[in-house]
Formats: C-alpha cells, structure tokens, sequence
C-alpha cells in the first residue's frame, strides 16, 4: 500500500484504463468505459469477484426508472434527493448526491437493458425512509444474483478481468498522476502495469480493525458482514496523492443479522408490523427508524442480541427473500402457536413479552415515537428469529466530484487520472449512521461506478 515515484515502474503492458476492485462498482465501471470504446482492465484481489455486493441483498435504488412507470410510480431524481437529505438531516455531500441520484435511473435503465441484468421493482412495502417504491434487485433480492448478472455481463463482452491480483503500490508524479500499478499474483510473482486512467472501485475499511476503532468506535465490538478485504487501501491511497477524506465516521449498520447464522434477515418484517424485543421481553426502540442505527441498539441490549417478533403473514412475506429461506433451512426462525408457547421457546417472560406484542394493537405514536395503527396488528401463530448488530460497510471515503473524479485536498479540481466510486468514495449518507437511507450503498457503487467509466474513458 505504498505510493512510489513514476520514474520507478518497470511497466510491462499498459493499459487505458484500470479497475481495482470487481464487485458492483467495479464491474460497472468496467462496462461503461468499454462502452465508450476503451480497452479496461479489472483487477481483484479474489480468485472469484463477489466483493461486499455479493453479501448485500442486491436492492438499487433508483428514480424515474421504465420499471417504475410500468408500475404507475411516480418518482424522479429530485424526490430521491429529498428523501435522502432527509435521512440524513441535510448533511449529504452535495456533489455526489446530485450525481448519484440524476444517474440512479438511466444506470438502472442501462443495466436492464443488458440480456444478463434482471433488476425488477420491489413492491408490497418501503423500507425506511423511501416515499415511494424505487428498489430494484433480481428477481430472488440477493446480492449473489446481482454480482452474477453483472459478472455474466462482462465475459459476455469479453473485458479483462485479473483475479487474484492483489494492488500493492501506487507508481505517481509529484503532481498525483498515477502512471502505474504494482500486482502481486498468489505465488508472489509481481508486475508493474501502466494505465492511463485509474479506477478505484474496492470498497472501504469494515475489514481494518484499526480503522473501525478510530473512526467509528461503537462498532469496534460487533460483527462485521462485509468482505474482509475491505482495508481501506483506497481512502489510504487516494490521500497520500493529495486527496482528501470525507465522512469517515459515516457507514450501514444492521440490526438484523440472524446469530449465530449470520444471515440477513430482511427489515421488511418490521416495517410491515414485526416488532424487536430483547432477552427481557421488551422493545427498546422504535424499529421504523432505520435498520442502519438500529445495529447500535441491538448492540445495547443484553448480550448484544434481540428478537425479531412477527406472524404468519410477515413470515409469508419473509419467504419472498433468498436469505430468509435460507435461515429457515438452518433453523433460525422459530414458530409458536401462542404469546406463552412462543415466550417458552426463545426463553423471555411471558408477560413482558405480551405487552410488547400489545403495543402493535395501540394507535398513533408509541413511546418510541413509531407510528401505529398503520398496520395489522400480530396475531398468533407467532414466528421470531435471533439476530445481532452488525456492520456491513463504511460510508465515508474519498471526496469526489459530480463526475466521480477524486479532487484534490482544500479545492474542487480534480486530482490527476484518479477517479472512485462505491465504498472507496464518500457516499451520500453524511457523517453518521443514522444518515444512511436504505439502498445508499449500492447507489453510489452503481452510478459513481458508472460515472467513473465513462468520464474516465472520455479523459483517455
């Protein structure tokens, strides 16, 4: 992870342009700059490119796409705006929100125009913060299947993709031109490869323990669901040109990890009624707020743990999503025919837990502040499953413009050849985790990456 003078390469092939990083963003990347008419290579570090997409529930958010239309939503590039600065209570960088959203569409209308991306409207409910339906994710709402279209989309097309090619050391002019790069292959043989425009698409520093304690303390201790190559190389990389960091205290949490699993329980469930209690029988929070914070207080119950409590027509819903089957077969989700069976066998008081179970038959405003009486109220037979905190990525990063080219520290111009996007850039979520809107995370991996391709191919 050092940056070394030009003047030292000993380049082997040079290449217009370079991707570090093959999960969402990088693939994008990639696709858009071919499009352009550019020769791209991707590097990734894995034998196979899966990244933290492949972990995600591979849900894009987008405005004023054809999928919409069809369905009669009405939703543009400004409303998409205004939801997230609202999550975030104004403090969304500017730059990448305006870009993010104005592309959010058109990316989503690309990629599906492509014959191996399915990206379909998710409807029947919103999650947090959303005014209207703008998720779109193949057709069985994992992360695995978008990676796999993407993947799919660029062997079709024949791009370059070097797998287990770990990036060590920058080559750059004083000025912070990145001329080259250095790989290591898995034998330890190493090259030095030109480029002339550099694309940094691997993801931020969840996998660097260091980091998560300094810029994110209260989740030093929790698990951590991203892809453990997430070390923060590119944030490193990209300040050490001239670059500047931004938000690093900013990242999506999850309060809904099935333990010890560990797998996604989708938040669905409690937006649709479900509600969270821990090991007392009791609920603590208001669990419409937002599934990122709610990792910190999932974290500040006993144990750490709680019980995502809801019934047959929630676990009906439940089955729409890959992952929820798949903690069925492992045997995560529990079924009761009554509040005491159900007490009985995740082992709270009955009473209290009865009184938590109440709360969704009240209306108005709780003493959390969560709205009731907007849906049905739980009914028996009950289905509950354990989960934990979790963090799954950061949000802070390298500050970008609207074109998603690195600027330098202090000013608005733009850094040399450097460009970043998805976990390596600065997102949309402002400085804190109750600032992340559902969906934030692969927004920017998509349209920054797609930003990244075409902008850099333009420069080339």
């Amino acid at each position: 992870m050092t940056i070394r003078p030009a003047g030292d390469a000993r380049i082997t092939a040079t290449v217009p342009i370079v991707v570090v990083g093959a999960g969402a963003c990088g693939m994008v990347a990639a696709l858009s700059a071919a499009e352009a008419g550019d020769e791209v290579l991707v590097l990734e570090r894995d034998a196979v490119p899966a990244g933290s997409t492949a972990l995600s529930s591979g849900m894009i958010p987008a405005a004023g796409t054809e999928e919409q239309r069809a369905q009669g939503v009405i939703d543009d590039a400004s409303a998409f705006a205004r939801d997230i600065q609202s999550k975030s209570k104004g403090r969304s960088d500017r730059a990448v929100l305006a870009a993010a959203t104005e592309m959010s569409g058109q990316a989503v209308d690309w990629l599906n125009a492509m014959s191996d991306v399915e990206l379909r409207l998710v409807e029947g409910f919103l999650y947090p913060g959303h005014s209207v339906a703008r998720m779109h994710a193949p057709p069985d709402r994992t992360g695995r299947s978008l990676i796999g279209m993407l993947r799919a989309a660029v062997e079709r097309r024949g791009l370059d993709v070097m797998t287990g090619a770990t990036v060590t050391d920058l080559y750059a002019r004083e000025d912070g031109h990145v001329t080259a790069l250095r790989i290591e292959r898995p034998d330890g043989a190493a090259e030095d490869i030109g480029c002339g425009a550099l694309i940094l698409a691997c993801n931020g520093y969840g996998g660097n323990p260091d980091m998560v304690a300094k810029h994110i303390p209260e989740m030093a201790r929790a698990d951590y669901f991203g892809h453990p190559g997430n070390r923060g190389d590119a944030v490193a990389w990209g300040v050490g040109l001239g670059g500047e960091a931004k938000h690093m205290s900013a990242y999506q949490g999850h309060g809904s990890v099935a333990t010890p699993h560990g797998i996604l329980i989708t938040w669905a469930l409690m937006m649709e009624g479900g509600i969270q209690v821990n090991t007392t029988g009791q609920r603590f929070s208001n669990e419409h707020a937002g599934y990122s914070e709610q990792a910190v207080s999932v974290l500040a119950q006993p144990g750490g743990i709680a019980w995502n409590i809801y019934d047959a027509s929630r676990h009906e819903l439940g089955l729409a999503f890959d992952d929820y089957r798949a903690a069925m077969a492992q045997g995560a989700i529990r079924d009761a025919v009554s509040i005491e069976d159900l007490a009985a066998k995740i082992g709270v008081p009955s009473g209290a837990l009865a009184r938590s179970i109440m709360d969704t038959a009240s209306v108005g405003p709780d003493r959390f502040g969560r709205i009731m009486g907007q849906k049905p109220q739980l009914e028996a037979p009950f289905y509950a499953v354990k989960v934990t905190g979790a963090l799954f990525h950061t949000q802070g990063g390298l500050r970008v413009d609207g074109n998603a080219r690195v600027v330098r520290r202090g000013t608005d111009r733009p850094l040399g050849n450097l460009y970043a996007g998805g976990g390596a850039a600065c997102g949309v979520s402002g400085p804190f985790v109750d600032g992340y809107l559902s969906g934030n995370g692969l927004l920017t991996a998509v349209t920054l990456g797609r930003l990244a391709g075409l902008n850099a191919a333009a420069s080339v």
